[in-house]
């Protein structure tokens, strides 16, 4: 059965194939992950690729640090990919619970609560991975190898699109919710990593491509 798989083990063409079809999981969640796991791949790679430079003697142990960081937040992302999937399924199990008695209306209510408020931490987590290699890939754009400076700038933006992604599947859960103040917190939380983190990718962006009209 699709729950029992571990998306992060398909190969590309089953995830894709996976992603398309009328299956509940995969979907957005598990993809901003994949998206954010690239990303942070991206910037990892110019750190490899600056390893041993004796242009960047200056700059190794930094890099090291980086790479260590990077490696780290890679196995979080497909970590997180799965547990997307998993907090998922009982989401789209609870909508289709019996209401036709009071009994009944009270315990998909209780189920659906938990339901959201799961299908909202695991996002919240992405974009907080996401965050986190958005800061990572300024200092590879300020450390790594020339050579391969456009990878930074093409990861970091595909942190800034996976963050943007997992904030959607925030919002679509908290719409739902019954106790409005959790919501609320909840959109806090992913409106306020929105609004830095956003901006700071598309000026590391912006710092990266200009290099290349100078």
């Amino acid at each position: 059965m699709v729950k029992n798989l571990d998306f992060s083990k398909l190969s590309c063409d089953a995830f894709i194939e996976a992603l398309a079809s009328k299956a509940p999981v995969p979907g957005g969640g598990g993809a901003s992950a994949l998206v954010g796991a690239i990303g942070t791949a991206l910037g990892n790679m110019v750190g490899s690729l600056t390893l041993g430079k004796q242009k960047y003697a200056d700059v190794q142990e930094d890099i090291i640090a980086l790479k260590e960081k990077a490696d780290a937040l890679q196995a979080e992302f497909l970590s997180l990919m799965q547990r997307d999937a998993q907090v998922f399924e009982p989401l789209s199990r609870a909508y289709g619970m019996p209401r036709g008695t009071e009994e009944e209306k009270a315990q998909r209510a209780r189920v659906m609560a938990q339901a959201l408020k799961d299908c909202c931490e695991v996002p919240l987590e992405i974009m907080q991975a996401c965050c986190q290699a958005i800061d990572l890939h300024e200092e590879f754009a300020q450390k790594g190898t020339a050579i391969a400076i456009s990878d930074v700038g093409c990861g970091v933006i595909c942190c800034k699109a996976a963050l943007q992604a997992a904030s959607l599947n925030v919002f679509i859960n908290t719409k739902s919710m019954t106790d409005r103040q959790m919501a609320e917190d909840y959109n806090r939380k992913a409106f306020d990593m929105l609004e830095g983190y956003t901006i700071k990718a598309d000026k590391i962006f912006e710092r990266v491509a200009a290099r290349f009209h100078e």
